[in-house]
């Protein structure tokens, strides 16, 4: 679908690398099929070379995006997450090895026609919202097949999938998203998105699109954006990048960047 092109032309959802001693865990990412790539921006595998020593806690900060993930070894185990406000740590213990699918913001509403607001901020079983996907993920992944197989299976039933839905959309609701990725979501939303709708309305559409406000998505954009440019350590001291994207202080931003992330900015770019 072309008209949401911009989506993925402005926006770039960053889940940072794993960082952990000799190789233990893996991260990679996988780009979808063409034919899709309006919809979904990659499809992930997080997993354990060997054992851990220590049970894991996985951190996933703020990206504006939709997930459905599952574990490779047991795939019947899988599981939807909605935008989230705030970074989430995940426990998932010593070993494990799970894939999913990142949805660009809007494109899971858009697909499945499910209100992203019954999502938010909270991980949920697949078979809860989409019983017939959960139930094909269990019943065609194999946990033998390897993640590149996985990939063009799933690339496969989300294309035809794609072309048997009377996919529909707010023209609205694109314009004011298209407005907030073009100023880094450093805007009024009050008064910058001038669409034609009535706070209320801006409200709902978001809400349903999203699973948030205008406001709040626009804070995440914000937050990807700080992510996206890769300051150093030290650039972070010289520079007034906080400046740039609409915070008065430092305090403020650092104090905005750990809701997100977890951690304070200096910590991130080490």
């Amino acid at each position: 679908m072309t008209e949401l092109k911009n989506i993925r032309d402005y926006y770039k959802p960053i889940q940072p690398a794993v960082s952990v001693n000799d190789n233990e865990i893996s991260y990679q990412e996988i780009l979808p099929n063409k034919e899709i790539e309006n919809y979904i921006y990659c499809f992930w595998q997080l997993k354990t070379q060997n054992p851990l020593h220590q049970d894991y806690n996985y951190r996933v900060v703020s990206d504006g995006c939709i997930d459905i993930f599952f574990d490779h070894k047991q795939p019947n185990e899988n599981f939807v997450m909605g935008f989230c406000r705030k970074y989430t740590r995940f426990p998932i213990g010593k070993e494990f090895d799970y894939i999913g699918i990142r949805f660009l913001p809007s494109a899971f509403p858009i697909l499945f026609n499910i209100d992203a607001k019954t999502l938010s901020n909270q991980s949920q079983e697949l078979n809860n919202v989409l019983p017939s996907f959960s139930e094909w993920i269990n019943s065609v992944i194999k946990p033998s097949d390897s993640f590149n197989t996985i990939t063009k299976t799933l690339d496969k039933k989300i294309i035809e999938f794609s072309k048997n839905q009377n996919i529909r959309h707010d023209h609205r609701f694109l314009e004011a998203l298209n407005l907030i990725f073009q100023k880094n979501g450093y805007l009024d939303t009050e008064k910058d998105l001038a669409i034609g709708l009535s706070p209320r309305q801006l409200r709902r559409i978001f809400n349903f699109y999203i699973g948030t406000t205008a406001k709040s998505f626009s804070n995440v954009v914000r937050f990807q954006h700080i992510l996206n440019a890769k300051p150093s350590k030290q650039s972070l001291k010289e520079s007034k990048l906080y400046f740039d994207v609409g915070f008065f202080d430092q305090a403020h931003f650092i104090k905005n960047f750990k809701t997100y992330y977890g951690v304070t900015p200096s910590e991130a770019f080490h």
